[in-house]
């Protein structure tokens, strides 16, 4: 097959792409981040699996970005916090500054067991205590780890798309 009837090949077909699920039940959100939310993530004292997860969130297979949801590198930036594992002793001011960096509105997303209810390491020596023990959370979304589409339908239900 030649380069010319290659390209006219790729120019009729089109694009194609999997149509997305359908849209997940709407989660209580201040109504200025629905569409577009830029988040930052903050690993208060996780084993990692919740970020493995999370880049596969964000990855090709994913593409959490085609819903609307950017990760961010700085909080001043960010409209939501994406929280994963316990919240360890050190991490426990880091994480309420990092807040406090934020603008509002701005959310909470507790993700995995660790940041929900701090999972194995509850009573941990290290162990603050779960994200909600420090800082109000929004959404949590459950799972050791949870699925990358798991992560994509909670991001979904923050943009509404």
């Amino acid at each position: 097959m030649t380069v010319r009837k290659l390209a006219g090949l790729i120019r009729r077909t089109g694009r194609v792409a999997e149509p997305p699920p359908p849209l997940p039940q709407a989660a209580q959100t201040p109504q200025a981040l629905a569409g577009s939310v830029q988040l930052r993530h903050v690993d208060a004292g996780s084993c990692n699996g919740c970020e493995i997860e999370i880049a596969a969130a964000f990855g090709p297979v994913y593409d959490a970005e085609r819903y609307g949801a950017r990760l961010v590198a700085s909080a001043r930036h960010a409209d939501a916090l994406l929280v994963t594992g316990v919240v360890t002793q050190n991490m426990a001011e880091p994480l309420r500054r990092t807040l406090e960096a934020t603008p509002t509105p701005r959310l909470v997303i507790a993700v995995g067991d660790c940041a929900r209810n701090c999972g194995a390491l509850a009573g941990g020596y290290g162990v603050a205590g779960a994200v909600s023990d420090i800082v109000d959370v929004d959404l949590e979304v459950p799972g050791c780890p949870p699925e990358p589409s798991e992560i994509v339908a909670a991001l979904r239900r923050v943009t509404r798309r």
